[in-house]
């Protein structure tokens, strides 16, 4: 999958949100909210590697890192961060197709 293919409804899905417990109109800002994360995640994802997203449809390893910024972002709503600490596993995958290294 590239990251141009991943939908709102596929990183509720990556998340594990079980939108069957909700009523219609939660689900609904259950999925607008993660649609605002998701355009989120794309921007940090090209501002951190300098590359536009259809140079990222190249490189499939990337869809995890998005969909792990998705579900983080959701998780941790709130505005209190408990450390600075970026995810490894999205550091990683990011910095090995980092094009803006200045």
């Amino acid at each position: 999958m590239k990251i141009s293919e991943i939908t709102n409804a596929i990183a509720v899905g990556y998340a594990r949100i079980d939108l069957d417990g909700f009523t219609a109109a939660e689900q609904a800002a259950i999925l607008e909210e993660m649609d605002i994360i998701l355009t989120a995640a794309k921007s940090y994802i090209t501002s951190y590697t300098g590359l536009t997203i259809d140079e990222l449809d190249e490189y499939a390893d990337v869809t995890i890192a998005c969909l792990v910024l998705c579900s983080d972002m959701f998780d941790n709503r709130q505005m209190t961060v408990d450390n600075d600490n970026v995810n490894k596993t999205v550091q990683t995958i990011l910095g090995m197709h980092r094009r803006n290294l200045i």
